[in-house]
C-alpha cells in the first residue's frame, strides 16, 4: 500500500527588511512519505526568502520536471525556479533553461560541500543562478521547528533569517557560493 502525503497548515508571516516585503501567506503544504521535517521546514524557509505575490509551492518531491517553489508570471512564463538539495549536472542544466531565475538551497553538511566541489565549475556559465549553502547545525533547529500546524514569523534583514515559533528561534545566514551575473 502506497504511504500518503502528511498535510501540513501553515500560517507563513515574512518580514523581509531587505526587500521591504511584508506578508503573511496562509499555506496548505503537503509532506511527501520520504520528506523529512529537516526538508519541510527548509522549503518553507526558501518559500520566505523568496516571498512574493505569485511564489507558489510546487508538487515537489513527487515530479522530475518541477521544482520546489516557482514563480511565474502573468503570461505563464517562469520567472523563478527553487530548488532545494543537491540537484545534478543536469537538473541545473536544465532549470537554468527553463526559468529566468534559478536558486539553489544546499544543505547538509559536508554532503553539500562535497557537491559544491563536484559541480561549482559547470555553473559558472549559467548567470541566472544563485547557490546558497544553508548551515547543518541551523537546518537542524529548524527540523525541530515542525509540527502539523505551524505559525511562523521570519524576519529577514542583511541577509540573516530568524524564523521563530512557539517562544523558539532559529537564526540562519545563508552562504552564498554562487551569485546571479
Amino acid at each position: 500500500m502506497a504511504l500518503k502525503s502528511t498535510v501540513y497548515k501553515v500560517e507563513l508571516s515574512v518580514s523581509d527588511m531587505d526587500r521591504h516585503y511584508y506578508e503573511t501567506h496562509k499555506l496548505t503544504v503537503a509532506k511527501h512519505p520520504s520528506e523529512t521535517d529537516e526538508r519541510l521546514m527548509v522549503r518553507l524557509l526558501a518559500f520566505a526568502l523568496n516571498a512574493g505575490e505569485s511564489l507558489e509551492l510546487t508538487k515537489g518531491l513527487s515530479t522530475d520536471d518541477e521544482p520546489d517553489i516557482w514563480q511565474k508570471s502573468l503570461s505563464g512564463e517562469l520567472e523563478l525556479w527553487v530548488a532545494l538539495g543537491l540537484p545534478s549536472d543536469k537538473v541545473i542544466r536544465q532549470s537554468c533553461a527553463k526559468a529566468g531565475k534559478v536558486v539553489i538551497y544546499a544543505y547538509g553538511g559536508r554532503t553539500a560541500d562535497l557537491w559544491w566541489d563536484k559541480v561549482a565549475t559547470g555553473t559558472s556559465r549559467f548567470g541566472n543562478l544563485q547557490v546558497f549553502n544553508l548551515p547543518e547545525k541551523a537546518t537542524s533547529e529548524l527540523a525541530e521547528l515542525a509540527s502539523r500546524s505551524m505559525k511562523l514569523q521570519v524576519n529577514i534583514q542583511d541577509g540573516e533569517a530568524m524564523v521563530s515559533a512557539n517562544d523558539r528561534m532559529v537564526y540562519i545566514t545563508p552562504v552564498s557560493w554562487k551569485d546571479a551575473a
